[in-house]
């Protein structure tokens, strides 16, 4: 939902490199978080919605979906278009580094990311929590899972969502800035630097 909405106000591509669920599947949710409308609807009428979502998106949200994404892939495509913004889900799984141990490959994963955002623009990495996260509501840099300190020293910006599995909380997930170096703009809230909101998931539309 976030990405589909800064798509939107993107001057040159969003890459979205996929390694992780089925492309179609995403692809589906991208439709429903853009257009806020649930599965059924968009396959009622198909031709009207990809109409307007290209009218919305203006082809500037580009998947790339393969089970192996390498770090030259990457580097490829953002030299092609230039994008504005990078998506990585997951950033763990880009092939290409060694280490000798597995958290220092993930150190030079994230490290690798960061000089992406130097040159080209804001790079998203998905990663999991670990065990330690399970059920957990608010999710700390702690849990971030085949780490030590290297991943989380590479990031500027770190949230974490969490879920408990309380009946009552289905649908409420926990969002926690654990990290925030960023400058912010006009319109940030200095008190909001490191924020927990709780809010609520509409899986039927791909909404929080």
């Amino acid at each position: 939902s976030e990405v589909t909405h800064m798509a939107m106000q993107a001057q040159t591509p969003v890459l979205w490199f996929n390694n992780e669920e089925q492309g179609e599947k995403v692809m589906t949710k991208i439709y429903q978080s853009a257009l806020g409308i649930d599965k059924a609807t968009l396959f009622a009428n198909t031709k009207v919605y990809q109409e307007e979502f290209n009218r919305l998106l203006n082809g500037r949200l580009l998947m790339v979906d393969q089970a192996l994404i390498t770090k030259g892939m990457v580097e490829r495509l953002c030299e092609k278009y230039k994008p504005s913004l990078i998506v990585i889900d997951q950033l763990d799984k880009i092939k290409g580094f060694k280490g000798d141990r597995n958290d220092l490959e993930m150190g030079a994963i994230y490290q690798w990311a960061r000089e992406l955002a130097k040159t080209y623009g804001p790079v998203i990495g998905v990663c999991q929590a670990d065990g330690s996260g399970d059920g957990v509501k608010w999710l700390t840099m702690a849990n971030v899972a085949d780490a030590k300190t290297a991943k989380q020293a590479e990031a500027d910006w770190i949230i974490g969502i969490g879920k408990t599995y309380d009946p009552d909380f289905e649908y409420r997930r926990f969002i926690n800035i654990s990290k925030n170096k960023l400058d912010g703009d006009d319109d940030t809230v200095p008190e909001w630097r490191h924020n927990r909101c709780e809010v609520t998931i509409r899986p039927e539309i791909g909404r929080y």
